[in-house]
């Protein structure tokens, strides 16, 4: 087997690229840190993997998942690299290049969204590149496919690559000099390879900590005898500037003019709108109300009825027919029928509504939008000692607060990543969806993608408050300078909108399949045993008594129903469960159903205060086993949790107790 290594800058489309190789779809998006962990794949009919690496800038790693990248090249020998640039950026990109060309592996360097470059009137001649740089260079756009079957064609032929001599650019002469020395005894006390030697004390001399890390645990002692000298020498700014002083000779002798278009400018103009200090927000707000609009009022809420309807009538009759039928005992057509079908399913018919929300996030995506979100939200992130950086997280945790806090560890300072991690469950994630759809379309049929933006920004400006609060007690003085790409606007393709889609929402199917079903048959199982086993009563149930024991803790922020106290447990799980466990609890097998017997325990005001619970207590199983992993702590795990349900609780108070006051 052959391995190619997939290295570049973020936002080179370098994900997109892994995906149209391997046939393997993976997270795509406009922003640093969507690959936050290495991803494999295969080239379709080949011996090749290809392993996609996190985008980085150097291989002088700053965040966690930066430090994947440089781990992976000291302890694997990968065939092949394919350097994925920006055509439009290369300055900068070639900076990693020539890092990776000095570690002497055969590179190949794709120019990708070539069509960028070409609307900026500039273009470069392939031949003096490959020259230069001492590689070969292939020009792709990923998102057309342009140029990709000659690359995968390239790669699967390179079953043997020929072994190439390393870069080597000319340092100032005390550089080489101590390269030449320090190499050349790795070689011969540590029988490195001239190659690997020569890269090595490269990385060593431009303080790479986890280089130096490497040289500390292997003894190296020619590397780690002259690290005073290196430093007080500084020699890593001549390296930078030899590296930046080629880089501009090469892209001079190669850069050709071509004929100017107006996309450029286009985008320009946009950016004019969307970024504007003061519009900037006011856009961002707008395009979010609409994509509720869509998902619970024009589109989704439709669609959802339509599958409610088949799933509550025909699906559950024919069921109960066929069970009676075939002379199924009592119990068992409760639990498939008033337990399973009725609880999974009122799940299930909230599907629509998710999957239109993530495809509109998938077109802000792909349209180029979310990198200026995140641009626009650096101004107010500032004000709590965070930036822009910090808001992608909480942007990934609409869709689920686990991949939120895992795509933290692109925050360089660890308390800027400390605070990040426990703001992130704040934000309203798709598993609470359900709960919105339903108590929205009883209580607020005409307001709904109001209601639940409200409820969204509410988490938003929680998780700020809280940030900053953060921010004075860890003594959080200086914060991380953001940098963000901001590429050229697109029109979304379908098939990347379809899969980011897809990808964003598989989740939720398969947790209807294993957690749900989990909570639901619990649920049901509690809704039926009592004390004394079996009962026809679900008042004398464990859920009943479970929930009419703590009643009076939850009559205060206007929750009086057991039923719904029971079900807040479940939620824990998951918070998808929420609503199964009402379906089962509430004995009714349709969400119309459902919506018509919440209206006679709860008011409007009450139905809200839930709401703005259900959004901030406890974070479920996977979202604590999260902040655990990620801290290093189970007492940052514990904290969440208390300080999470503390939080709803006082918040749902003062709504409730204040709205009362009003009515």
């Amino acid at each position: 087997m052959t391995t190619v290594a997939l290295l570049g800058n973020p936002n080179t489309g370098k994900s997109t690229l892994f995906n149209e190789l391997t046939d393997k779809y993976a997270t795509v998006g406009n922003w640093t840190g969507v690959t936050v962990e290495k991803k494999l794949g295969t080239i379709k009919h080949s011996q090749v993997d290809v392993v996609d690496l996190p985008g980085v800038y150097s291989l002088n790693p700053i965040t966690k998942d930066e430090t994947v990248v440089t781990q992976y090249l000291l302890h694997n020998h990968p065939d092949l690299i394919l350097n994925v640039t920006n055509a439009n950026q290369l300055k900068r990109n070639l900076l990693l290049s020539i890092e990776l060309l000095e570690f002497g592996t055969p590179v190949i360097i794709a120019l990708n969204m070539i069509d960028d470059l070409k609307r900026s009137g500039h273009y470069y001649n392939f031949e003096t590149l490959s020259e230069n740089l001492g590689c070969g260079i292939r020009a792709t756009n990923a998102r057309s496919k342009e140029g990709l079957q000659q690359l995968r064609e390239e790669l699967v032929r390179s079953d043997s690559p020929t072994i190439n001599q390393p870069l080597q650019l000319n340092y100032p002469f005390m550089i080489n000099q101590a390269i030449r020395q320090a190499s050349q005894a790795l070689i011969a006390d540590y029988g490195y390879p001239q190659k690997f030697a020569r890269w090595l004390v490269i990385q060593f001399m431009n303080k790479n900590k986890v280089v130096r890390d490497y040289a500390t645990h292997h003894q190296l002692t020619p590397l780690l005898n002259q690290q005073r000298y290196y430093d007080a020498q500084d020699f890593e700014d001549d390296i930078f500037q030899t590296r930046l002083a080629f880089i501009e000779d090469t892209l001079k002798a190669a850069r050709q003019t071509l004929s100017t278009t107006t996309h450029v400018e286009l985008t320009a103009k946009i950016d004019q709108w969307i970024t504007h200090p003061l519009l900037g927000l006011p856009v961002f707000i707008g395009i979010f109300y609409l994509m509720f609009k869509l998902s619970f009022d024009w589109v989704g809420t439709p669609l959802s009825d339509t599958l409610d309807a088949f799933l509550s009538g025909p699906l559950s009759t024919g069921a109960a027919h066929w069970l009676t039928s075939i002379g199924a005992i009592p119990l068992l057509r409760s639990l498939i029928v008033n337990g399973l079908i009725a609880g999974v399913g009122g799940v299930l018919v909230f599907i629509p509504q998710i999957f239109v929300l993530f495809a509109c996030i998938s077109i802000l995506e792909d349209s180029g939008y979310m990198a200026r979100a995140a641009l626009v939200t650096d101004r107010i992130m500032q004000l709590i000692g965070l930036n822009g950086k910090a808001f992608i997280p909480l942007i990934i945790g609409f869709g689920c607060n686990v991949t939120g806090i895992m795509a933290a560890r692109t925050i360089e300072q660890p308390n800027e990543r400390l605070i990040t991690t426990l703001i992130s469950p704040f934000m309203s994630c798709s598993a609470r969806l359900p709960i919105y759809s339903l108590f929205v379309a009883a209580f607020f049929p005409h307001n709904q993608a109001l209601i639940v933006l409200s409820i969204y920004f509410l988490g938003i400006i929680v998780a700020l408050l809280m940030a900053k609060v953060y921010q004075i007690l860890f003594k959080v003085k200086e914060n991380t300078v953001f940098i963000v790409e901001l590429p050229q606007y697109h029109i979304p393709r379908l098939d990347v909108i379809w899969h980011g889609t897809w990808d964003k929402g598989k989740g939720f199917i398969k947790k209807a399949g294993t957690i749900i079903f989990a909570g639901t048959v619990l649920i049901w199982l509690l809704s039926n045993l009592g004390p004394t086993g079996l009962v026809t009563s679900i008042d004398h149930s464990f859920s009943a008594q479970l929930g009419k024991l703590i009643q009076p803790l939850f009559a205060p922020i206007g929750i009086f129903s057991w039923q719904a106290i029971s079900a807040l447990f479940t939620g824990i799980l998951a918070k998808e469960v929420i609503t199964s466990s009402m379906m089962v609890l509430f004995h009714t097998g349709s969400q119309a159903g459902l919506i018509a017997l919440i209206g006679q325990y709860f008011t409007p005001l009450s139905a809200y205060s839930l709401l703005v619970f259900i959004l901030f207590y406890v974070p479920c199983f996977a979202t604590i086993g999260t902040i655990k992993s990620e801290t290093g702590s189970g007492k940052w795990a514990l904290y969440s949790v208390v300080s999470s349900f503390i939080i709803a609780y006082a918040l749902s108070f003062i709504i409730y107790q204040i709205g009362i006051l009003f009515i």
